[in-house]
């Protein structure tokens, strides 16, 4: 199988698993984790998720043989798979973060830009790497990645096709702690516990707010902020957080 799934706790666990090809995204792994997402969307015992990948690769984006291949007469096209996975990972209404165990270049890149908090290996490079065979993006490099770092610095990653170390990445805001290689699954189990115990309802809240905050106006931003908090308002969980605070103990949330 070309990726693995675990539950640890009320972890999700992805990890793609096809080491000797950099875990490149073909039909079957597009497919599974897309899969996988759509399951642990609705499913209360999931709080948080972590990517990740075996091997010295996160991912090095695409299978391009798999790209360039006419798919069979009613098959889907890869194009379709790769957009319904990075349309499903970005919608994703629960905290994703990225484990970079290892190099993230084009659509890795990519996956790395679609999740909320990025964990990185101190031997983690990243880069966009398209240019280098003459393939556009299709998942974010070029439409997102200058909403993440310096447009000079994206414009940089584009062009030249070049990575960048998780270090550096780190200093531009898109890598958000550095970690040594035998660290990081401990470190990203950690923080996902930790997110764990938050009401996924104002994360879920949150994420959408933050998500659509840069295509609009800041008063805008504002009004729906305030929509979502006159909505919050009425649910389980900010009545428990507050029960919990004035009883002085960790509040027990339900999502609802």
């Amino acid at each position: 199988m070309s990726f693995s799934h675990a539950l640890v706790g009320s972890v999700g666990w992805l990890t793609m698993d096809r080491p000797a090809a950099m875990n490149s995204l073909n039909r079957e792994m597009a497919t599974g984790l897309t899969e996988q997402l759509k399951a642990w969307r609705n499913d209360d015992n999931v709080r948080a998720v972590v990517l990740t990948g075996n091997g010295r690769a996160f991912c090095a984006g695409a299978d391009l043989i798999e790209a360039a291949a006419p798919p069979a007469e009613g098959v889907r096209d890869f194009l379709e798979l790769i957009v319904e996975f990075f349309d499903t990972l970005r919608a994703f209404p629960k905290p994703v973060i990225a484990a970079v165990n290892g190099l993230a270049l084009a659509g890795g890149l990519e996956i790395v830009l679609a999740c909320d908090i990025v964990l990185a290996s101190e031997t983690a490079k990243l880069g966009d790497a398209h240019s280098n065979f003459g393939v556009f993006p299709g998942a974010g490099g070029a439409a997102i990645l200058p909403r993440k770092v310096p447009v000079n610095v994206a414009r940089y990653l584009l062009f030249t096709g070049d990575a960048m170390s998780a270090a550096e990445l780190k200093t531009h805001g898109l890598v958000n702690e550095v970690l040594a290689p035998s660290e990081l699954a401990a470190r990203a189990q950690a923080l996902a516990d930790k997110l764990a115990k938050k009401s996924p309802l104002v994360l879920a809240r949150m994420k959408r707010v933050a998500n659509e905050a840069p295509d609009k106006s800041a008063a805008d931003a504002l009004r729906h902020e305030l929509l979502e908090l006159r909505d919050h308002q009425r649910s389980y969980d900010v009545k428990e957080g507050l029960r919990a605070f004035a009883e002085k103990r960790e509040p027990v949330f339900k999502g609802c």
